[in-house]
């Protein structure tokens, strides 16, 4: 069928929430989103990747312990047993802060790494920060499950965090995009991970990306030099030896440092690699040769023969290119890529000296010999002047090791070194005597000197398990089918074992065992591949094996339905009862993990109730088909449910069991990840659990997810958003069209619009695909009506979704929010107005919220005036309530006072001085934002929606607030066009039948000076 072609079935009018025919509704024309729509039953994907034909030589759960989610780690991460138990414990412990650092994000970037288990503000969309993304890569390297990695260089390179950001905003100075925020070395670190996985496509593919991450620096390349410059704290470090040196001790001077040289000759090299891989052999020249030039120009400039060190070279002010008298730890950084000269390893001499770079908690990051050691570094994070930071202790470990194993022997430094700075690393690694990372340490004390609660818990900035098997048991992986064994581990050592090393696409295991007592499997170094003994030898000397280089399978992709890492919009979460210290939305914010500082979590901690429900909305009708609840148990108040219930809502909102549950395991277990296949799939848009104690006791979850299989070879697009959204009006049709593309020919597919409750859909072309080419394009139109009384704040979604006749389980997606820009046209009533013709002053209760003098207030020449001499500020509440459907508070600003900081403007509701919900514009500043008031204190982000729009107001202009429910939407006319400034979700803090109560009010404020308004109108719907 072309998709031109109408015919007459098409012209039925749908209501509800799925429009078009096809397999997803068994034949249907459509059925009401509420009720559970039965889908043909699927297989259930697997929830771990398969380990595969492997060795039994260790017990995993035992050297695991008792970490949540077991299952995930013996799918995911090679098993080591060492004589060193602090190594070893540390090394598990870091695989559990790798895995909390795991953030789902949405179908368009998947997984990302967070440095930060709670947000930033200097962050990436979604929490992403890529000072560290490197060291993330290295480290994930070695995980079976592939995408996560994947999903994490492909937001980077391809993804949100590739996108643009503004230059000079104090998140990267001049970088103009998040990829370059940060110094990052990302060439090198996929190549390192493709020699790990074998999956060279993947990395091959994304050449062009790669090319122009690494092209995007030559904005910091000075020709004359022949060099790479970088701001200090554009390379991670501020408050260093030589940011003080500089007339900008937190950034830093710009300067040609060691790092970023490195990291761009690390890259450059890789780039050689993957285009002498794809047979340009043109390019592979090229880049190799940037790199010699590169290696070439450091040894010039950056080299010290007398201190026989790499320096800092400071770029402005320094016409002699003098380097800088401190050595720093940075120095070391070029062993990483195998940079250096044999003859400059006289340089790691400093790593042991005691007034170089030994410390018992160290590496230090600046020598001791160095006047601007531990400058000010106990005065608050944070300073890299001397304290001991493991992102820097990564890195020269991971260089010692390529010291160790790839250059000629020398006498500076051996793998006893090695040992004794990886254990030192190890037992710094701890707190209260368990293992624990934060920020920076002490370099001679046995304390975290830059450790902020609910901050810098578990920290995921550096390497360390990585070390273990690249560096300590010697794993060095290579291009070709092979792998090198080169073990740094104490000649003492009579024993070790790893297990269950991903390599190849296929499954390593290696035993020392000196005299075959100790694991049974025979005397000398052994190697299995696959289960099956493919090497050995007597000592423990380097050794190479054969592993043939296969590529793991591919893993389907998966998106997660609920998850919300904005926690604004669709979905949402809500819940009977929460403690204050937790949110509903905790629980799809696309982060699991188990701590009680920071949390992840919803409970029901001190809930008056016998049972307690967690509802996710989705907006739109959605296939649920296999769900996953991670419960949250600290072994005290909070525990593990006996049972749990699960439920939709129908087309009336009654709930009711959701169908065909399989439920693995049968019973709720602590910290065993619970699934439930619903087979056949429901489809629905409101969906809770509740989870039951026998002794009603609380109970609480960090996860809950509705995984759902995609099918990879299709793409859906919607055209004609604006601003990423579906542009509605009530009781309007709009036309909603998607295209679907095709990487591969398939046939007969159904598309189906889905859409919220109330709203119509009429198909204007065919929703059923009979051939669709690569290459070709498939567009399905239909025109959307939302019902007249539809809430006009809540972005609610629609989902356009293609359905395979013959694998109705994978299905190919878009999901658009639609959004409303205001008119006063849709608010009818005027409820209150103002255009101060006349005075009018008596009529309004004045209040105080920010406990100031009030202005002195007066209606003269046509507007309301307020005056005064210093900071005063009120608000004018007028005589009326809003409207339960919905108030709009219209504000016409006639000019403002010029003073500063405050000059501001302020509408919404009010209900004294004590609670408030006011959209505020600052003329000043030229920035807009929410504030809420409840019972005299002053809410956060949560219940605001954050800081802040920027808006440059014009005589003319008009602002307002608008509340629906339990929304305030923000907005700012500008030549006859209105555009939102902000969402808050005001809900979170005052319940919307007490908000619908308070009064409509306006508020001026300033240091002195006079500001007027032209008028204020108050509209209902």
């Amino acid at each position: 069928m072309r998709a031109s072609s109408r015919p007459s079935s098409l012209r039925r009018r749908l209501t509800g929430g799925l429009a078009g025919a096809g397999a997803l509704l068994a034949g249907l024309a459509g059925v009401p989103h509420a009720a559970a729509a039965s889908t043909p039953s699927t297989a259930p994907v697997d929830v771990y990747p398969a380990v595969g034909p492997t060795t039994s030589i260790l017990d995993h759960r035992a050297l695991l312990g008792d970490v949540v989610e077991p299952q995930w780690y013996e799918s995911n991460i090679p098993f080591v047993d060492l004589p060193d138990k602090d190594v070893q414990s540390t090394y598990y412990y870091r695989w559990r802060t790798y895995k909390e650092a795991l953030k789902y994000t949405g179908p368009k970037d998947g997984w990302i790494l967070s440095e930060f288990l709670g947000p930033v503000g200097y962050s990436a969309p979604f929490g992403g920060i890529n000072a560290a993304a490197a060291h993330h890569v290295y480290e994930g390297r070695w995980l079976r499950d592939s995408r996560y990695v994947d999903d994490y260089l492909r937001y980077w390179l391809q993804g949100t965090g590739s996108e643009d950001k503004e230059p000079n905003d104090g998140k990267g100075t001049t970088s103009t995009d998040w990829a370059h925020q940060y110094s990052f070395w990302s060439v090198d670190a996929a190549v390192a991970r493709a020699k790990v996985t074998g999956d060279w496509d993947f990395v091959e593919g994304m050449l062009p990306e790669l090319t122009k991450q690494y092209e995007q620096w030559k904005g910091n390349f000075d020709p004359a030099l022949g060099l790479y410059w970088q701001t200090p704290v554009w390379d991670a470090m501020e408050y260093t030896a030589s940011s003080y040196q500089s007339d900008d001790p937190y950034h830093g001077g710009e300067g040609y440092r060691p790092t970023i040289n490195a990291y761009q000759y690390g890259d450059a090299l890789a780039l050689g690699t993957l285009y002498q891989r794809t047979g340009d052999s043109a390019k592979a020249s090229h880049y190799r040769a940037e790199a010699a030039s590169l290696e070439k120009a450091m040894e010039a400039w950056l080299w010290d023969d007398d201190a026989k060190f790499y320096e800092h070279v400071a770029r402005d002010d320094n016409p002699t290119r003098a380097k800088l008298a401190d050595r720093e730890e940075i120095g070391f950084v070029p062993w990483y890529f195998d940079m250096p000269p044999a003859k400059n390893s006289v340089a790691w001499a400093q790593l042991t000296d005691p007034q170089g770079f030994a410390a018992p908690f160290g590496p230090t990051t600046v020598e001791r010999r160095s006047p601007w050691f531990m400058h000010d570094a106990l005065s608050g994070c944070c300073r890299w002047d001397g304290p001991s930071w493991p992102y820097a202790t990564s890195q020269t470990l991971t260089a010692l090791a390529n010291l160790l194993d790839d250059y000629p022997a020398q006498s500076y430094v051996s793998r006893d070194d090695y040992y004794d700075l990886l254990r030192g690393y190890a037992l710094t690694q701890r707190k209260n005597g368990v293992p624990y990372v934060a920020e920076a340490h002490s370099p001679d004390e046995d304390r975290w000197i830059y450790d902020s609660a609910g901050h810098s818990e578990d920290y995921n900035h550096s390497t360390y398990t990585d070390l273990v098997l690249n560096g300590l048991l010697g794993v060095r992986p290579q291009t070709d089918a092979t792998l090198e064994l080169e073990p740094l581990v104490p000649t003492g050592w009579d024993w070790f074992a790893l297990e269950n090393l991903a390599y190849h696409g296929h499954n390593v295991s290696v035993v020392w065992d000196r005299d075959g007592s100790h694991y049974g499997k025979g005397a000398g170094l052994t190697v299995w591949v696959d289960g099956v003994q493919t090497a050995h030898q007597a000592q423990l000397t380097a050794l190479t094996v054969r592993v043939r280089r296969d590529a793991p399978a591919p893993l389907p992709t998966l998106v997660d339905d609920f998850a919300n890492v904005s926690e604004t919009g669709y979905p949402r979460a809500t819940a009977s009862y929460t403690w204050s210290g937790d949110k509903p939305e905790n629980a799809i914010d696309g982060q699991d993990f188990h701590l009680d500082v920071p949390s992840t979590r919803w409970t029901t901690w001190s809930s008056p109730n016998r049972e307690d429900w967690l509802e996710v909305d989705l907006g739109a009708p959605t296939r649920i088909a296999d769900l996953r609840v991670s419960f949250y148990d600290d072994g005290g108040g909070v525990r593990t449910p006996d049972s749990f219930a699960l439920q939709y809502a129908d087309a009336a909102g009654t709930w009711h069991d959701v169908p065909g549950q399989t439920r693995t395991p049968a019973v709720p277990q602590r910290g065993v990840l619970n699934r439930v296949v619903v087979d056949p799939p429901v489809t629905a848009s409101r969906v809770r659990i509740l989870p039951m104690r026998n002794d009603g006791g609380a109970v609480g979850i960090t996860a809950l997810q509705s995984w759902r299989p995609v099918l990879d070879t299709a793409h859906v697009a919607f055209r004609g958003l604006v601003d990423g959204a579906v542009p509605v009006r009530p009781d309007q049709p709009v036309t909603v069209a998607a295209d679907v593309t095709s990487t591969e020919k398939f046939r007969r597919a159904s598309v189906s619009l889905l859409l919220p409750t109330g709203w119509t859909a009429q198909p204007l072309t065919a929703t059923q695909i009979d051939r669709l080419d690569p290459g070709a394009t498939f567009t399905a139109r239909w025109s959307v009506t939302p019902p007249t009384d539809v809430d006009l704040s809540a972005d609610a979604p629609v989902r356009v979704v293609v359905t395979p006749d013959k694998s109705p389980g994978r299905t190919a997606s878009a999901v658009a929010p639609t959004r409303y820009t205001f008119d006063p046209a849709d608010f009818p009533h005027t409820l209150w107005s103002d255009t101060f013709d006349t005075d009018r002053l008596a009529d309004y209760r004045v209040d105080s919220p920010f406990g100031e003098r009030a202005p002195d207030f007066s209606v003269h020449d046509g507007a309301l005036h307020a005056s005064g001499s210093g900071r005063t500020g009120a608000l004018l509440a007028a005589p009326v309530t809003g409207s339960a459907a919905g108030t709009a508070v219209v504000v016409e600003p006639e000019s403002f006072a010029g003073t500063q900081p405050e000059d501001s403007l302020f509408a919404g509701l009010s209900a004294g001085s004590g609670d408030n919900a006011l959209l505020w514009y600052n003329n000043n500043f030229r920035t807009s934002g929410v504030d809420v008031r409840v019972g005299g204190s002053s809410r956060g982000d949560d219940v605001t929606g954050g800081c802040c729009a920027s808006v440059t107001w014009a005589p003319g202009d008009r602002f307002a607030a608008v509340v629906l429910g339990g929304t305030l939407t923000t907005w700012v006319e500008h030549a006859g066009t209105w555009s939102r400034l902000r969402t808050a979700p005001v809900s979170r803090g005052v319940d919307p039948t007490v908000l619908a109560s308070w009064s409509p009010a306006v508020g001026l404020r300033s240091d002195g000076g006079t500001l007027a308004l032209d008028r204020v109108d108050v509209l209902g719907r």
